[in-house]
């Protein structure tokens, strides 16, 4: 709880995510590395305008996601890309590298100053639409402290979304989130089934009580529900509903930004 309370200076944190156009590379790609850049920093300063009180980035675009080994040319553009909103907005900041790419993550974290990581695959293993995730927590921390990145936050998801846990399914999550804390992760994120999908209120509850660690909610989260969320859990990742039609790949929705921020300031 500790780095989670350095990181951000308001409770029950919400944070926006921008989800960066298709990099080079990648099937999606449309040639074009400059859009790429200013359609980044265009969604980060519309947060910023509406309030938010963090941002995170991530490659969603780059379907269909390679496993761990992302290749240097998306570390790179991550890294610039990174970097220039950082720069820019001095929000704190973290960033996910699909698939599963948690050590090139911290690295691009690392160089571009943000201040945490969201990590898949960091204890136990799940079966996931790029093949089997597996754990990744002692080589992750490792690489951690070998690049003196230990001020970076892991923040850790537990039977995570769009996964099968047929393998793990007789350790439940609250078991699961047990073994996370003990291999040092920094907080726990607790998603819905698929994306944009709403989160177990119970087990959110069932995990809150049962850890130490700032339990953070992934998916799901809405103007209807966010009050319910907000006082079961210490942060918000949310980025489907703050597009029109609140779907991921559309366009920011600045009105909705900022309602949805007023109404949280408002609760708490």
């Amino acid at each position: 709880m500790q780095k989670f309370k350095k990181i951000f200076q308001v409770a029950h944190p919400v944070i926006g995510m921008i989800h960066i156009q298709a990099l080079p590379g990648t099937p999606n790609y449309a040639g074009d590395i400059r859009f790429i850049l200013d359609e980044a920093l265009r969604e980060a300063l519309i947060y910023k305008k509406a309030g938010i009180d963090a941002l995170m980035i991530e490659n969603m675009h780059d379907v269909p996601y390679q496993k761990n080994n992302v290749g240097p040319e998306i570390n790179a553009m991550m890294t610039v890309v990174a970097n220039a909103i950082k720069q820019e907005t001095n929000l704190p900041m973290g960033i996910q590298i699909l698939a599963g790419a948690n050590k090139e993550a911290l690295a691009v974290a690392k160089a571009s100053q943000l201040d945490f990581i969201r990590a898949e695959g960091f204890v136990f293993g799940h079966v996931a639409d790029e093949g089997y995730i597996d754990s990744q927590a002692a080589e992750l921390l490792r690489y951690r402290k070998q690049i003196d990145a230990d001020h970076i936050a892991v923040f850790t998801d537990i039977k995570k979304k769009h996964s099968s846990h047929a393998v793990t399914a007789d350790v439940d999550i609250v078991e699961t989130a047990h073994a996370a804390e003990f291999f040092l992760s920094d907080g726990l994120i607790l998603t819905g089934k698929q994306t944009g999908l709403e989160a177990d209120s119970s087990e959110i509850i069932a995990v809150k009580n049962a850890t130490k660690l700032p339990v953070i909610i992934g998916s799901g989260v809405n103007l209807d529900n966010v009050e319910q969320y907000l006082t079961i859990s210490d942060a918000l990742i949310v980025g489907s509903y703050f597009k029109k039609e609140s779907f991921w790949k559309n366009e920011l929705d600045s009105e909705r930004i900022k309602k949805f921020m007023d109404k949280v300031n408002t609760i708490r």
